[in-house]
């Protein structure tokens, strides 16, 4: 709004202000002169008063046309916060299956295999639909932790002669969107963003983080607006190195020592929460894998079935009213890597817009725990995107086909 229109507004309100308080003072003066007239008159009963207090001006709260969440009852702590309304389904579902499959050969020992799997929490661009597996494991177990929404498939075998393993999975996703004009999203549990405003191993929330975060932020007070600087800053500074192997290492202490940021997905949207954090934003990575092609540019999906080595980390933090709002300045990144994109290109630019609030959904999540102790797993997992095996007393990086033979595919089908 200009300067101008403000202060003829602000001259209409103060005009409308003062009718309505002129008409207030008669309407008292009024009912004034009447409580005078009638002091003689017959007390009301207990009765009527209470009637009064029942009075149908305002519509009872448990109706269909002002239900609950939109009307909650006067004097609760609830009136006085903006109305949570229910967010809109999206209509366009894709459903994907995932299969992965492992053999292994160690004759006379044991081994454990820890899997991550996509989440169970059902929200509005994920379902999960199911597992089955056929394995000749000794024991098959599910584990579920609270860090992060994590769940487990954990196979053990006494003897990993011929030990094999074949999960299947069903999900559907439907493509992420954050609205700015809707600021209508109930409240994030305490203890929850209290979690993802902390430091964890890989990822600091001080020192040099905070140093870079409000040389980023400067004199911006709005959080949006704070957030929006941090995601374009790391666009514009940040490499992405396809060399790496996985997702990187997500080390981002190692990125702020040396001023050389990038890496791969944990690093690049690592350093992205890290320096959230650092201000007093909450974030956290989310860890999952690609399961389809993508719509925006062929290296931000799959360009076969062969999803093995198709892990992807996303970003989101959390603002009051509009819950958690994706991000993704590693594609940003990637893209520029993949697909020679120009500095300064509109492709480019039109990108940055994208992932800055949108999710293509050719993406599965698993979890955003970071820290983890896994049972029967002897040490932590800062990060845990990659399948774990232990031969005997020996961890063994699953990607190598000299160690094992593990492939995941991933296709969209229909149900």
């Amino acid at each position: 709004m200009k300067r101008r229109d403000f202060l003829a507004a602000s001259a209409l309100f103060s005009l409308f202000t003062g009718d309505a308080l002129a008409a207030k003072k008669k309407t008292q003066k009024k009912t004034t002169a009447k409580k005078t007239s009638r002091k003689s008159s017959k007390k009301k009963s207990p009765r009527s008063a209470r009637s009064n207090l029942t009075g149908t001006s305002r519509p009872a709260v448990h109706s269909a046309a002002t239900p609950l969440i939109d009307a909650s009852p006067e004097g609760t702590s609830t009136s006085r916060l903006p109305p949570v309304r229910a967010q809109e389904a999206p209509t366009d579902w894709q459903t994907y299956e995932i299969v992965t499959t492992l053999n292994l050969r160690a004759p006379g020992q044991n081994a454990n295999l820890w899997l991550p799997l996509p989440s169970t929490q059902d929200n509005l661009h994920q379902r999960l639909l199911g597992h089955n597996w056929q394995t000749d494991a000794r024991n098959v177990s599910l584990q579920r932790r609270p860090e992060g929404e994590l769940e487990v498939l954990r196979c053990e075998w006494n003897d990993a002669s011929n030990a094999s393993l074949r999960l299947v999975t069903q999900i559907s996703t439907a493509d992420r969107h954050f609205d700015i004009t809707r600021r209508s999203v109930p409240p994030e549990r305490d203890d929850i963003l209290r979690h993802n405003l902390q430091a964890s191993t890989l990822i600091p929330n001080d020192g040099l983080a905070r140093q870079l975060g409000e040389r980023i932020v400067g004199r911006i007070k709005d959080p949006l607006a704070q957030v929006k600087a941090i995601y374009d800053w790391i666009c514009e500074n940040a490499i992405y190195d396809p060399s790496l192997p996985g997702c990187g290492n997500g080390e981002i202490h190692r990125q702020l020592i040396s001023g050389q940021y990038g890496g791969r997905s944990a690093d690049i949207n690592g350093l992205f929460v890290a320096v959230c954090r650092s201000i007093g934003i909450p974030a956290r990575c989310v860890y999952g894998i690609r399961i389809g092609r993508s719509r925006l540019f062929p290296s931000l999906g799959l360009r076969s079935d062969d999803a093995t080595r198709a892990q992807h980390v996303r970003a989101e933090f959390y603002l009051p009213g509009y819950g958690w709002i994706p991000a993704d300045p590693s594609d940003v990144r990637r893209a520029v890597a993949y697909e020679a994109l120009q500095e300064g290109s509109g492709q480019l630019a039109s990108l940055r817009r994208v992932l800055f609030g949108v999710w293509e959904m050719n993406w599965a999540g698993f979890h955003s725990g970071n820290d983890l102790q896994l049972t029967g797993l002897s040490h932590t997992l800062p990060h845990f995107i990659l399948p774990q095996l232990r031969v005997g007393a020996q961890n063994i990086d699953v990607l190598n086909p000299n160690n094992t033979s593990i492939r995941i595919s991933a296709r969209q089908i229909v149900l």
